[in-house]
């Protein structure tokens, strides 16, 4: 029986996953060089509780050091999935301007500052509802072209539905790295949320049974995209 529970312990655990590399025009950077180290680096777990702070960055510590990227508006950025995106759910991408006299490097990212800018969109048939991250090793997304210049959060979330049917059985997975945007335009991003305070676990986003029925509608949890 002890090693019965063993082996399923260590199956859930390589099922789960990090994203620990940025990836910027199809560059990979060393793990965690960009990429603030999250609390999961050596676990994979995910964050199940939408109203602790970790929702918001999963870090280990605030101010954890990671270095700074450049990049130009319009860029394709992402990052690397560690070992894959084992799990049916959908990706979903925020960004957060870093305020004026703080820098990328160590501000907290508190407060109605992040807006979204990508949000994946379910593929249902009569028989399932399924996204195409599943199974993919990178997640990616252009930044928009009208962003205004500055240092900036990145945020990329990942849900996890298998076991979603009942309040906090969502996992999520999430990473934040840090970029300097350069070459921005004049762009208004909107509407902005908090994490934590986007999500309340009961979101139909969050709480939901995506194996019978099999759901006609899925909605990603937060704000629409900002597109700009």
């Amino acid at each position: 029986m002890k090693f019965i529970v063993a082996s399923l312990l260590a199956t859930q655990a390589a099922a789960h996953y990090t994203f620990p590399a940025l990836v910027a025009n199809g560059q990979v950077t060393q793990q965690w060089q960009y990429v603030r180290r999250t609390a999961n680096y050596q676990s994979n777990g995910p964050v199940t509780d939408v109203s602790s702070s970790a929702v918001r960055c999963y870090e280990v510590a605030p101010g954890t050091s990671a270095q700074t990227y450049t990049v130009n508006a319009g860029d394709t950025v992402g990052f690397t999935a560690q070992t894959s995106i084992s799990h049916p759910g959908p990706l979903q991408f925020y960004m957060a301007k870093v305020p004026s006299g703080q820098t990328a490097a160590t501000w907290d990212g508190s407060g109605n500052v992040w807006f979204k800018i990508w949000e994946e969109k379910a593929q249902i048939t009569s028989s399932s509802i399924s996204w195409a991250s599943n199974g993919k090793g990178q997640a990616t997304v252009q930044i928009p072209r009208s962003l205004p210049s500055g240092e900036y959060l990145i945020r990329v979330e990942h849900i996890a539905l298998h076991s979603a049917g009942s309040a906090g059985g969502a996992q999520l997975y999430i990473s934040c790295g840090q970029l300097n945007v350069q070459n921005g335009g004049s762009g208004n991003p909107s509407p902005l949320v908090s994490f934590p305070g986007a999500y309340r676990a009961t979101d139909p986003g969050l709480m939901i049974n995506i194996y019978w029925p099999i759901p006609q509608s899925y909605t990603p949890p937060g704000p629409r995209p900002w597109t700009g």
